[in-house]
């Protein structure tokens, strides 16, 4: 992939099992918070599932629209847009029943001197939401940071792990997860928690932010020393198929990659890919952030896109200077702030 329009087309490439899952479930798709870094190519995977299905589905966005162009974009691919600010009650309540509802909406990064913000988007919202799409399915967007680090050699944070959110914004996470499952219960609400780390596409994610500090020489803390990552297509395809398993109470999945990454090893991989030298400094915590995702592989099995061939593409990405986007994902943190 050489072009932004080439791993757009990439990322909107549906498989053969999301297809027949579009096929089977009934209603249109809507997706809450659109406007952040999964939503727009979410919802033209989702779009071109359709076409292939043979249904009629509408796929419709909801957001600020703080970039004007983005909407424009997306109308332009078939996407119904409504330009909503969600904390406002009045216009959530205006805003047409669907079937389904893929929840995006969030805040993470300026958390730290924001919190009052964060815990009104991460766990006030929520509730407000879910009273008011009762009737629909839902699969929420939520993250691996309400588990606790755990150590390397576990394999990760199961769905029975008990949560430890560590910081303010895991915290509201958690406060998300909390309303959405008690209005699930309330008013039976079928419903998936998609907990998520980390998702990565060739314009952000750990992999990129690795191969731009390899790259220009800048030292790679490896303290946090191990992740997990998913290709956001990938992703992006798992939260759609979560609509054929919601449940009441919520069923929560984990989603990412299967390997426990080594940061090190991946600089590493990098650097000859790059033909340089990692500046890699530090030592390895015995913990780190990470989830088991084996449940979700049962369900609608391995990722499509292989941890090689995401480190393929995005070093060729890098030695071609496409653009980027400057979204860092904060994964080094071991002190829960952003």
């Amino acid at each position: 992939m050489k072009t932004i329009e080439e791993l757009e087309a990439r990322l909107a490439k549906p498989s053969n099992e999301l297809v027949e899952d579009i096929a089977s479930i009934d209603g249109d798709i809507m997706l809450l918070g659109v406007g952040g870094k999964m939503g727009p190519s979410l919802a033209r995977l989702a779009l071109n599932a359709i076409k292939l299905a043979g249904v009629s589905k509408k796929v419709i966005g909801v957001s600020r629209f703080s970039d004007p162009g983005l909407k424009a974009d997306l109308e332009h691919d078939g996407v119904e847009t409504l330009t909503v600010d969600l904390l406002d009650d009045q216009a959530l309540q205006q805003i047409a029943e669907v079937k389904n509802i893929i929840y995006m909406a969030g805040t993470k990064f300026g958390t730290t001197g924001n919190e009052h913000f964060t815990w009104a988007m991460n766990a006030y919202l929520p509730g407000r939401v879910a009273e008011k799409f009762c009737h629909s399915r839902m699969v929420v967007f939520s993250t691996g940071n309400v588990y606790p680090f755990t150590p390397v050699i576990s394999g990760g944070a199961t769905e029975e792990t008990d949560p430890g959110a560590n910081g303010e914004y895991g915290m509201s996470c958690l406060g998300r997860e909390r309303l959405f499952e008690y209005f699930s219960r309330k008013y039976e609400i079928p419903m998936v928690i998609y907990r998520l780390n980390y998702a990565i596409d060739l314009r952000y994610g750990v992999l990129l932010e690795i191969a731009k500090a390899v790259k220009s020489g800048t030292p790679i803390n490896v303290t946090m020393g191990h992740a997990n990552v998913i290709w956001q297509g990938d992703a992006n395809e798992r939260a759609l198929r979560c609509l054929k398993v919601c449940s009441t109470p919520p069923a929560v999945y984990n989603i990412s990659g299967p390997e426990t990454i080594s940061l090190r090893w991946a600089a590493q991989e990098f650097a000859k890919r790059l033909n340089t030298e990692a500046n890699v400094v530090g030592e390895e915590a015995p913990t780190a952030l990470l989830s088991n995702c084996s449940k979700s592989f049962q369900a609608f099995g391995y990722p499509q896109v292989s941890l090689i061939q995401m480190i393929d593409w995005v070093a060729d990405w890098v030695l071609s200077e496409q653009g980027t986007w400057n979204k860092p994902t904060h994964f080094n943190e071991r002190d829960g702030k952003f």
